[in-house]
């Protein structure tokens, strides 16, 4: 589907110089003299470059629709995770670089993750917004330690480290943000 340049919105995908980039920022420029443009910085989808552009409304663009699909995480194997698409049970392996490192420590077994797919291939993942996970370590319970905003450093399943509130015990299981890891609150 085509657009005007100035269309762009942060979030869109966009088809640019023959390759899938994903708009990060977009401002739109009304100068004194000459037509408006929009100042778009792009993130490439395949390779992680980043591009700033200038569009004018005059340009057009070929705006790409991902095609999301739900999968469950199955296991890991070697260097790679395996996650089966839940309609056909069909497996994809994916390299754990695709997912990130740190982000692939928040997956567990039967995890449901959504794979954005772009002409059969996968180019992106997302992972739930929170997970519920065990603390394995962490120091003990200070008495009198009752500052509303204390934390204390935690070792969760996974090997991933966070700041938890000092009632928090070893054994717990607590829910976190899976974008940077933080305490949101004791499961239920």
């Amino acid at each position: 589907m085509k657009i005007n340049g100035n269309e762009i919105k942060p979030g869109n995908v966009i088809k640019h110089q023959d390759t899938l980039w994903v708009a990060v920022k977009a401002d739109h420029v009304k100068p004194g003299k000459g037509g408006a443009f929009a100042q778009v910085e792009l993130k490439n989808l395949l390779d992680g470059r980043k591009l700033n552009e200038r569009f004018r409304s005059a340009d057009k663009v070929e705006k790409v629709r991902l095609e999301q699909k739900d999968h469950q995480f199955l296991y890991p194997e070697g260097e790679m995770l395996v996650f089966m698409d839940t309609e056909n049970y069909e497996q994809t392996s994916l390299p754990v670089d695709f997912v990130g490192e740190e982000r692939a420590a928040y997956l567990t077994d039967g995890m449901m993750v959504v794979l954005e797919i772009y002409e059969e291939k996968p180019i992106g993942i997302e992972l739930p917004k929170h997970v519920e996970l065990e603390v394995i370590e962490t120091e003990p319970v200070v008495k009198g330690q009752t500052a509303a905003n204390s934390f204390k450093p935690a070792m969760l399943t996974g090997n991933i480290r966070t700041a938890v509130p000092p009632f928090v015990g070893v054994g717990e299981r607590i829910v976190v943000a899976t974008e940077d890891g933080s305490y949101v609150r004791r499961a239920e």
